[in-house]
């Protein structure tokens, strides 16, 4: 409870400040920075198990199936952008699990000009984020006649992730910090799983000092018992219910042939309330193969190009598990005039050990 009265403190002071991507420093902290993320439409926060890079975007996540697992991230952003992560994952103790991170987003190196247009030489942009977070399982009680093993009892997860911001920008840089703070709860033997993420609450510290992009995600998950799908709800952007944009400049068409004024169209409230969902599913064929898709609507209606909107808001990924590593990829489409692709190694170094 008094991790929930917290989490509420921070949202109400908060509130005031709401804001949506685009408008906060330091927006690489919305980046997919893995594959199975990405393959998921980036904010993938509902599955604890030995995936470490999940505690990345969702520090309640972290537990003892991560201990010494290392997992190694590449991705090729639109436009040519390159990005990485390495994050790794320890476990403290029965219930407390710990796990760091290195995330990179390099702009490319770019012609620099002066303000007569003249060519004077290269310049380079980038973000870096070294993070650290840890969980804390909160077993709860279980009745008398009950026999299931540990790790299938019902249980709350609580985490927190803090990470350090950097920019370099030619001759500019920018230092900042920003916390995650997580809670879940799961019932491993009805394969139900409910979290609560509060995501990038901080600010950037220099001259003009400012937000960080903060979010509010719930996520419920459920795996069917006797087929192989896994189905999430994401609701994002809690924070701000209206995630719709309407152009300022814009103006009430006239009809050519009976000279009616035809009025702008706003977004109604169902428009507004699905923008902040989206659908993700993990179409688990064995142990060793797992099939992804996602479909989110906020970024089809954002991204998509009016004459070709094509498959923009959808994306798709494939999981494949071995003996020692398993290996990842995700492709997210935001729009006809670009695609994202990442891939994903993650290894648990104790078994190369033996």
């Amino acid at each position: 409870m008094k991790i929930l009265g917290v989490i509420l403190c921070l949202i109400g002071s908060l509130a005031l400040q709401a804001q949506i991507g685009g408008k906060g420093a330091f927006s690489v902290l919305d980046l997919p920075f893995n594959a199975r993320s990405a393959a998921l439409g980036n904010d993938f926060i509902s599955s604890r198990d030995q995936d470490v890079n999940m505690g990345v975007q969702n520090p309640a996540l972290y537990n003892q199936k991560m201990d010494r697992h290392l997992g190694v991230n590449q991705g090729l952003l639109a436009g040519g952008i390159n990005m990485g992560m390495i994050s790794y994952g320890r476990k403290l103790n029965d219930s407390i699990n710990w796990g760091a991170s290195f995330r990179y987003s390099s702009y490319g190196i770019m012609d620099r000009y002066d303000e007569a247009g003249i060519l004077t030489g290269k310049l380079y942009a980038g973000d870096f984020i070294f993070g650290i977070g840890a969980s804390k399982k909160i077993p709860l009680k279980q009745k008398k006649n009950d026999s299931l093993p540990p790790d299938q009892q019902a249980a709350f997860h609580i985490g927190v992730n803090s990470n350090l911001l950097y920019g370099q920008y030619e001759r500019q840089t920018k230092l900042g910090l920003a916390f995650d703070l997580a809670a879940s709860y799961e019932v491993p033997a009805s394969n139900f799983f409910l979290t609560a993420v509060l995501k990038n609450v901080g600010a950037q510290f220099d001259r003009s000092p400012s937000l960080t992009p903060w979010e509010l995600q719930l996520a419920v998950a459920h795996k069917v018992k006797h087929a192989p799908f896994r189905f999430t709800l994401l609701m994002h952007h809690l924070n701000t219910f209206d995630l719709t944009y309407t152009d300022p400049n814009q103006r009430p068409d006239i009809d050519p042939l009976t000279g009616d004024t035809i009025p702008i169209t706003l977004p109604g409230f169902g428009e507004k309330v699905f923008r902040h969902l989206s659908y993700q599913v993990e179409l688990i064929f064995s142990k060793n193969l797992h099939l992804r898709t996602a479909f989110d609507y906020h970024r089809r209606q954002e991204l998509k190009v009016s004459e070709r909107p094509g498959i923009a808001g959808f994306s798709f990924g494939i999981g494949m598990y071995f003996k020692r590593f398993s290996l990842d990829y995700g492709l997210i489409a935001y729009s006809a005039a670009g695609y994202s692709n990442l891939i994903t190694l993650t290894t648990n170094l104790e078994k190369w050990r033996n």
